[in-house]
């Protein structure tokens, strides 16, 4: 089985573009509130968790970017699309699924199950 890895680096770059805008977004959002004087209870207790869902949306979507560039990385060292414990390519529906994926299934399986 051979993957369109052109297919798959222009998924990526569309990603990591959406990705890059919403951090971008969401670090603002963050800067505003904390700059904001709150002097109600109520309102600051809104803002904090507003920031505190915010910062957890950052950080998944932070991680996701990190993941889509080791992606981009393994494509160009031409390693994409290989697990990186088994060494055998990873399945396209998998690839379509989630293109920044590192391992095949069977062995993100393997993985889970250990708690990895």
């Amino acid at each position: 089985m051979s993957i369109n890895i052109n297919h798959f680096k222009e998924i990526l770059l569309m990603r990591k573009a959406e990705l890059e805008k919403i951090l971008y977004n969401i670090s603002n959002e963050i800067n505003d509130i904390s700059k904001c004087d709150i002097k109600d209870d109520g309102d600051f207790a809104a803002a904090s968790m507003d920031s505190g869902r915010d910062y957890q949306i950052y950080l998944n979507q932070k991680k996701e970017l990190a993941e889509i560039e080791e992606a981009l990385k393994r494509i160009e060292e031409g390693t994409y699309g290989i697990c990186e414990m088994c060494d055998e390519p990873i399945q396209e529906e998998r690839l379509k699924i989630k293109p920044y994926a590192k391992y095949c299934i069977i062995c993100r399986e393997i993985i889970e199950k250990e708690g990895k």
